[in-house]
């Protein structure tokens, strides 16, 4: 228990004083002897100390009110300062070419990606760590773009629907269409600023960052938004976009390490919405490049738990202040019924 002003205790005496110095101020009846009436029963008038007693201590409650008690206690939260990240995975007919595992075997692009963004969410316990307590979203495209997830905290669910993609094998839902995936991810991550939403998901977390890992293999070759156009806003709502180009690529030769080959058309675009946004870009010809670019993103982009502390304090001074009006109240009813005296 503290006092928000301690200094007004000091006056807690006053009423005390003063109710000693008035008691030989009271008006009375003189008389030549009190003989007549030593045997007779005071009745009521025994109990007139509670009156001055009743006042004393309702006025020393009322200067407690004043002082202002305060009960007070201090809490350490731990508040997960999240990143809402989207992953964009092309699922076009192109992701059914073959890439080179770790043990020289071959298997398609999309089981390699799959593979990948499963350990990049959970972790591998080497060099990914996972995405525990990070707001994670699924956006696949073909020809069109399709939220498969929308951003969530429940990531076995999404771990399955990752599991689950399968190349677009018909005709006429074939092509890439990045450029419109691209814009439904930066959309999906500036609702977040949106209060009902925050509110309908039930989601309490800050948002330090807001990022999207588009993995593609080809050039934006369907769709309705470009992808400079989908850059533009996704840089506009503050979202930065990693580019990953999982394409043909030679390894890098050995007698010349520093010599990076030139890049195509399709990947300068990808390199420039990379730029303008915040983020990177890189290109993989196989799962252990492929690897390094997720682990890459993984360490740049890591939540925050900051931990803070704060007091809660909770008013009591009406607990003095109802005693001190309780006891005032009685002495008045008291003072006019019961022991009323007649000066």
């Amino acid at each position: 228990m503290s006092f928000a002003y301690p200094w007004l205790l000091l006056l807690l005496p006053v009423p005390v004083v003063l109710a000693w110095r008035t008691r030989f101020a009271r008006s009375s009846l003189p008389v030549p002897s009190l003989k007549l009436w030593q045997h007779t029963d005071r009745g009521r008038a025994r109990y007139l100390w509670l009156l001055p007693l009743l006042r004393v201590v309702s006025l020393m409650l009322l200067i407690t009110a004043l002082a202002r008690p305060q009960a007070g206690s201090t809490h350490t939260a731990q508040v997960s300062e999240g990143i809402a990240i989207e992953l964009l995975v092309d699922v076009s007919s192109s992701m059914d070419m073959s890439i080179q595992l770790p043990d020289k075997k071959q298997n398609s692009r999309m089981e390699v990606a799959k593979e990948l963004v499963e350990r990049f969410i959970a972790g591998d316990g080497e060099e990914l760590q996972g995405r525990e307590g990070d707001l994670l979203g699924l956006i696949t495209f073909a020809r069109y773009a399709d939220t498969r997830s929308p951003l969530t905290f429940g990531h076995e669910a999404l771990l399955q629907l990752v599991r689950d993609l399968e190349i677009q094998q018909r005709p006429n839902e074939d092509g890439t269409a990045y450029g419109d995936a691209l814009a439904i991810a930066a959309a999906r991550l500036r609702q977040l600023d949106d209060p009902e939403v925050r509110e309908r998901r039930s989601f309490e977390s800050e948002i330090s960052s807001r990022v999207i890992i588009l993995l593609t293999d080809g050039e934006n070759n369907s769709g309705q938004h470009l992808p400079v156009e989908a850059a533009g806003l996704a840089k506009e709502w503050g979202c930065r976009v990693y580019c990953i180009s999982l394409g043909d690529h030679a390894a890098p030769s050995s007698s010349a390490p520093l010599a990076d080959p030139p890049l195509s058309e399709a990947e300068r675009v990808l390199e420039h919405i990379s730029r303008e946004t915040g983020g990177i870009f890189r290109t993989a010809h196989d799962f252990e490049s492929l690897l390094a670019v997720y682990s890459e993103v993984d360490q740049m982009e890591r939540s925050r738990i900051v931990t803070r502390q704060y007091t809660r304090i909770a008013e009591r001074f009406w607990l003095p202040l109802a005693a001190s009006l309780l006891m005032l109240i009685t002495a008045l009813v008291l003072e006019t019924t019961w022991l009323r005296t007649v000066p």
